[in-house]
């Protein structure tokens, strides 16, 4: 993989990770709730399925574009039209605050049940499965092995998901209180939107190497 798509990459993860999803409120909300050292074992347990599912989704996609060369072009343009439909999407959403979690957590959870807890909010978000699918064959480069790749990409990807969450649980009380805003709400969603419409338009440009 060459740098000139390594990098692209690094930045649309760092920018698209950033963004208040289900894990970041939730290992938030956990460092907030029952301190950091034990919000660890909830970041652990988002990771974990983050990654379980990049790499399920990227060895069925290596073994797919192994299968069916052509489907490397269908692929890129299927992810980059999702891309750009997550982008619109994020700009026309609701304004409500962001939904912290306020509720109140019971702190005699065991380090198991916090990492379960991660675990499963990490799994079961769908759009996972799918902006694996539609974001990673895009930095890939089909006249390349592409097992190596995708690894790469996987690997990048964990460690920046692992920096943002050590962020958000340092953030704690102060960032939940900035976070339940309506206008950040606002923000962030005209932020993320124009994030996945601009990298939805430079990948039709992006040609690995």
């Amino acid at each position: 993989m060459a740098l000139h798509t390594w990098w692209p990459f690094i930045g649309a993860v760092f920018l698209l990770s950033g963004t208040p999803g289900p894990n970041m409120l939730h290992i938030m909300t956990r460092s907030v709730d029952m301190g950091l050292r034990r919000s660890v074992a909830a970041m652990a347990g988002c990771l974990s399925a983050v990654v379980s599912v990049l790499a399920a989704s990227a060895a069925g996609l290596t073994t797919l574009l192994l299968a069916l060369p052509g489907a490397f072009e269908v692929i890129r343009y299927a992810g980059v039209a999702y891309l750009l439909f997550l982008g619109v999407k994020a700009m026309r959403a609701d304004v409500a605050p962001v939904d912290v979690g306020n509720g109140p957590i019971p702190r005699s959870l065991s380090r198991r049940a916090i990492f379960r807890g991660g675990f499963l909010i990490g799994i079961s978000n769908p759009k996972l499965i799918l902006f694996a699918v539609a974001f990673l064959p895009q930095f890939i480069n089909p006249a390349r092995s592409q097992a190596p790749q995708f690894a790469i990409l996987v690997a990048t990807f964990a460690v920046i998901e692992a920096l943002w969450y050590a962020a958000y649980a340092l953030g704690g009380r102060s960032l939940s209180r900035y976070l339940g805003r309506p206008r950040v709400k606002r923000a962030f969603n005209r932020v993320t939107g124009a994030i996945f419409i601009g990298f939805g338009l430079a990948l039709l440009k992006l040609k690995p190497a």
